[in-house]
């Protein structure tokens, strides 16, 4: 597989320069917008905003199929024409690439499943819907267009829409991911594949950081809906707890 970060080079300086990106910590849902993205705007380039979670840094390391990265650091913000930003419209998630909004230049389309907040980015297209995973809204695109999938690439977005929907058990999944589902099925995606990566086993750490955050929780009622709050310390800098918020 060829994956490129890059991470030694110089800014690369592109005119109409497009970009596609998600937010930090991507995840298995970020990481196969950006891929179906890159279907809809093929002349754009995927940049990671920072890290990704290890599960999905595995799975770079293990794609079937080449996928080629910028860093941040490579792109001219005063460059950029067209920025896709995809599983998030929060400026805060995007690291050092909100420059870019910023500066105001650049046209923004805006992929997400997120709530509204007061701090959302404006774009110039939003496709927004409060469905159990971003991945769900681009199957649409691509079942509406006609736009057909590789074996590689369904099983990828069956990954991004079975880890965000915890396999269809968390609340916020809506009929819509299913029927997302069921086509990428139909387009070859690879169950056990995705089986593999989603129920990947805890560390001893995660297990320890786990049973912490159970013992920690505390519950409250806000305007009727209950939500669970939790607080764990370290002295030093704990990776992938995401992963733990989702159990």
């Amino acid at each position: 597989m060829s994956l490129g970060l890059h991470k030694g080079m110089r800014t690369i300086i592109l005119k109409q320069m497009q970009i596609i990106t998600t937010h930090i910590m991507a995840d298995f849902d970020a990481l196969a917008c950006m891929v179906a993205a890159k279907k809809l705007y093929p002349q754009a380039h995927l940049v990671f905003p920072g890290s990704q979670e290890k599960k999905v840094r595995d799975y770079l390391k293990e794609s079937p199929f080449a996928l080629e990265f910028l860093s941040p650091s490579q792109i001219d913000p005063e460059e950029v024409e067209l920025v896709i930003i995809v599983d998030t419209k929060l400026k805060e998630r995007i690291g050092d690439l909100a420059k870019i909004v910023e500066l105001g230049r650049a046209k923004v389309h805006i992929y997400d499943h997120h709530p509204a907040h007061p701090q959302d980015i404006e774009g110039d297209l939003e496709v927004v819907d409060e469905v159990g995973a971003a991945t769900t809204l681009f199957v649409e695109i691509f079942k509406k267009r006609g736009i057909s999938l590789s074996p590689d690439e369904a099983t990828l977005l069956a990954l991004g829409i079975y880890e965000d929907t915890g396999s269809f058990t968390f609340n916020s999944t809506t009929p819509r991911d299913l029927e997302a589902a069921a086509h990428l099925l139909s387009q070859g995606a690879d169950l056990n594949f995705v089986s593999d990566y989603v129920k990947r086993d805890l560390t001893a750490e995660q297990v320890e950081l786990l049973n912490e955050m159970i013992q920690n929780t505390q519950i409250h009622t806000i305007h009727g809906v209950d939500v669970a709050i939790t607080t764990i310390s370290r002295e030093r800098y704990v990776g992938d707890l995401a992963i733990l918020a989702h159990k």
